[in-house]
């Protein structure tokens, strides 16, 4: 089972992530603050996120993420970003 581990206000927390689900639905769940101004429909860019390790185990960068102008790494929308496959992930979260 992949780890995500979120850094965010001086804050680290590791958490086990399920493959398929989204960054945003990962913190979510695991009480870990990430903006989602749209409800996580990819329609802004709150939930944009720094990925600063384990990109390979994240899918491609999607269409509405390329059309809201995230369009290099390391940044990802994490309502967009899904986890794919069982590689750990480091994540930097705006708050």
């Amino acid at each position: 089972m992949p780890k995500i581990t979120f850094q965010y206000a001086g804050v680290t927390k590791t958490v086990d992530a399920k493959s398929g689900e989204s960054l945003l639905k990962i913190a979510l769940d695991n009480g870990i603050p990430m903006e989602h101004a749209c409800g996580g429909n990819g329609f802004c860019t709150t939930c944009m996120c720094t990925v600063k390790s384990g990109g390979q185990n994240l899918a491609p960068r999607t269409d509405r993420e390329e059309h809201m102008g995230i369009t290099s790494d390391p940044y990802r929308l994490g309502c967009q970003t899904r986890v794919t496959g069982d590689g750990d992930v480091e994540i930097e979260v705006s708050v």
